[in-house]
């Protein structure tokens, strides 16, 4: 991380908004009439640590105990589940199993927090961040919506996303990303101004695949978007994001861009779109914490304790790391992942408040290395130092995509897919372990889709005695993946 006394200026060419993203709405909010369509009105749901007495904004200090890394003091104990990773999956089983059938876990986890990539804390400066990068909570299951207003308030969040792109002049302009009618009409002049409009312009921007069927992600990009479209957005995104060209990767990774006729410059559309109103570690602090069925240690490799023989007993294993890290005696191939790089700044007295106009502007041209800025100051769920007005300064992580790292998205192509299913063969024989969530399935699962499988995986477990998936991952329908 490194200071900056002023923001750099070649990035901000532009007047600045006062104060953080929002509309008629209110802070967080899309335009009216887009803002109506989020289900969540007002805040909702319980946060009992905080009910009982927690004021805390920042994580909850686990202790010594749970923070040790030693199993020594459990030598003599006997778990119904031990579960690998602290994170959505291994934390909805826990709590589920343990409140419905009263069945005891113990959590092993390498790092030194609970939730997975879903961790938040407090920054010395009074910032609320995420540790591995934006997490925006979105969902159309209802009863993943009725499950998570257990563990945590929420407040109704419409997150929408600028692109910083060149015009057709090439001259940088800020633009709603997915693209909508003021997207192109700012670009490139195109003076649409209704979704008849807006629909006729990619009908004669549209390049039909030349076999019929998009064979990669390029054909499938222009398909969709267009050229005016996929050059300044798509295609150079697309290569810092997976170091490939379009044209390199599978049709799949681009046929989901979404085209939108309307104004709604919303990123998702789902019903229920929130934010925790004390943030994402609060959630696994409400599921996991003051739960006698339930016992935490951090900094514990899980394959080192089993072969040093430190693991206590228990009755089944619940694994949510890497699959091939589970086979990796096997001397199999490793799957290929894409990760990422934060780089922090810290802005100590950017003009009104703020570096930028949104909590996330994207930099989809080549002459930038990163992806996109963050900056969480914008989030209406921010810290309460920060909604009194005391935190002049602003947070910024630059993020870059990386080959080297934590594991977050799948490398979608024919050999990662065909090595998958070798590995999901040897799982599916392996009596004793049930592997979940997005590592074990390398799946790209959003939170909500993460959260519904585990929930899923619990009544199989409710109705058969099992703890097994009721469907493949790849029928969860896919997952936002690299933003």
């Amino acid at each position: 991380r490194h200071s900056a006394r002023s923001p750099r200026k070649q990035q901000r060419h532009h007047t600045m908004p006062q104060g953080p993203f929002a509309s008629a709405a209110g802070v967080g909010r899309a335009e009216p009439e887009w803002a109506a369509l989020n289900k969540v009105t007002g805040v909702c749901g319980v946060d009992s640590q905080h009910a009982g007495g927690v004021t805390t904004d920042a994580p909850i200090d686990l202790g010594p105990e749970v923070m040790s890394g030693d199993l020594s003091g459990l030598a003599d104990k006997e778990f119904d589940l031990l579960i690998v990773g602290a994170g959505l999956s291994g934390a909805v089983l826990a709590e589920r199993c343990s409140k419905e059938l009263g069945m005891s876990s113990l959590i092993l986890d390498c790092r030194d927090h609970i939730g997975g990539n879903c961790y938040d804390y407090i920054d010395e400066h009074g910032i609320r961040a995420s540790k591995y990068g934006a997490h925006l909570f979105h969902t159309k299951f209802e009863r993943v919506w009725d499950y998570v207003q257990q563990f945590s308030e929420w407040l109704p969040f419409d997150h929408r996303v600028k692109g910083r792109v060149p015009d057709k002049d090439g001259v940088k302009q800020l633009v709603p990303i997915p693209p909508t009618q003021d997207t192109v009409n700012t670009l490139f002049g195109a003076n649409v101004h209704s979704e008849a409009e807006m629909q006729a312009w990619y009908d004669k921007e549209r390049v039909a695949p030349p076999s019929g069927e998009a064979t990669n992600g390029e054909e499938a990009a222009l398909s969709r978007v267009g050229k005016s479209l996929y050059e300044p957005i798509f295609k150079h995104y697309t290569k810092k994001q997976w170091d490939k060209y379009p044209e390199e990767l599978d049709a799949s990774v681009l046929m989901r861009l979404p085209c939108r006729t309307s104004t709604d410059d919303r990123y998702f559309g789902d019903e229920y779109q929130a934010l925790p109103l004390r943030g994402y570690t609060r959630i696994f602090e409400n599921m996991l914490l003051d739960n006698p069925a339930i016992s935490i240690r951090l900094n514990v490799d899980f394959f080192k304790a089993r072969e040093a023989g430190l693991l206590p007993k228990f009755g089944m294993l619940v694994y949510t790391g890497q699959i091939d890290s589970y086979y990796a005696q096997l001397g199999m191939p490793k799957l290929e992942y894409r990760s990422l790089r934060f780089e922090e700044e810290w802005v100590p007295e950017p003009d009104d408040g703020f570096f930028q106009e949104a909590m996330v502007v994207n930099y989809p041209s080549p002459d930038v290395p990163f992806t996109r800025i963050v900056e969480y100051k914008h989030v209406p769920n921010q810290s309460e130092a920060v909604k009194a007005g005391k935190v002049k300064g602003t947070l910024l992580a630059r993020e870059y995509s990386s080959a080297e790292g934590d594991p977050y998205y799948p490398v979608p192509n024919p050999a990662n897919h065909a090595l998958y299913e070798k590995y999901r063969a040897l799982a599916e024989k392996e009596e004793g372990v049930c592997f979940v969530g997005r590592l074990a399935s390398y799946k790209y699962f959003n939170m909500d889709q993460a959260i519904l499988n585990a929930l899923e995986i619990y009544d199989n477990m409710k109705e058969t005695g099992k703890l097994a998936p009721k469907r493949r991952p790849e029928d969860f329908g896919p997952g936002d993946g690299p933003k």
